[in-house]
């Protein structure tokens, strides 16, 4: 089979596959860095995905609409949301349990209703691959190599890749992410000056939380066009992970997005190439690779000073 594919062929498809495999991870990190960044951990993103990625289906199931379906996902991200800021920020639960708590809940919950109210695993047509056509005649998706690449995705992919800039704006160039900044760094501070720390850390944590939504909503609407019980296999924590690996900058998740997404398109080729390599170790390689990114030390001084703290004014 391998020599009847070009190795420029091989390429392109790796990367055009590791391109739209890094939407979910750059929807979910993102919104965890706008959380983290303001001092709050919040490990639920994993459960928070499913009940995204199912509600967003189901949706769409219903209606044929994929927007209503990406709509609900958001929705449904902020209730989780909220319900960890209660928990985390007004009760001060300690965050990681609170977050591995809200994890349990969003994968038994998700569990259940594909249960009772699919069934049984469906499909449904969600976002089709944009190809840019100038004419009736002619797309930019058909240009050699860079088609493939740059014209031939989805629009929620190119979203995912535009939160990137939107981001770094918000966090540098906006007073709401100045206040995100010091509430993560410094809370004392921003307290003395007038910033209500707890009011951005709810928004913080629920627009997180909402992208995660949206990231549970695009694997199951855009990338798969099903849902199925458990069908983000740790892509939240991965999320989570790259937050760290990114040194909760914007441009470094995204690097660290699609270093983890490319390699595990790699390994998708892999198998589907028939390699003589074992199966199982393929699987493993993403992970691998992600262990290994995460033992290197030098981005660990970024870490909000705050981060995983509770504040309450008056205590210090």
């Amino acid at each position: 089979m391998i020599q009847e594919l070009t190795i420029m062929a091989i390429l392109l498809g790796i990367i055009h596959s590791g391109i739209r495999l890094a939407t979910p991870y750059l929807f979910a990190a993102l919104g965890e860095m706008f959380g983290q960044r303001s001092g709050v951990l919040n490990l639920g993103v994993e459960g928070i995905m499913l009940m995204g990625a199912f509600f967003g289906f189901y949706v769409l199931f219903k209606t044929g609409n994929p927007w209503l379906g990406m709509g609900a996902a958001a929705v449904v991200g902020i209730l989780m949301g909220l319900l960890m800021s209660v928990v985390s920020i007004t009760l001060q639960a300690e965050q990681g349990i609170s977050g591995i708590g809200l994890y349990m809940f969003g994968l038994g919950m998700s569990s259940l209703l594909f249960k009772t109210m699919l069934g049984t695993v469906e499909g449904a047509q969600g976002f089709s691959e944009l190809r840019f056509c100038i004419t009736d005649s002619f797309c930019l998706a058909d240009i050699p190599i860079l088609g493939d690449i740059f014209f031939s995705h989805s629009v929620i992919t190119y979203a995912a890749f535009a939160l990137v800039p939107i981001s770094i704006w918000i966090l540098n160039k906006t007073t709401w992410g100045l206040k995100i900044r010091a509430a993560g760094q410094n809370p004392e501070a921003a307290d003395s000056l007038g910033v209500s720390v707890t009011a951005v850390r709810y928004a913080s944590v629920i627009l997180g939380s909402a992208l995660a939504g949206i990231a549970g909503a695009s694997l199951s609407i855009s990338l798969l066009g099903i849902f199925q019980e458990n069908m983000t296999a740790g892509m939240g924590f991965i999320a989570v992970a790259l937050v760290y690996f990114g040194g909760w900058s914007p441009v470094g998740i995204l690097a660290g997005a699609l270093l983890f997404s490319i390699i595990n398109a790699l390994q998708l080729w892999v198998q589907v190439l028939n390699l003589p390599i074992p199966s199982d170790m393929a699987v493993m390689l993403p992970y691998i690779i992600t262990i290994i990114a995460l033992a290197v030390p030098f981005r660990r001084a970024a870490s909000p000073a705050a981060l995983g703290k509770p504040f309450a004014r008056g205590e210090n």
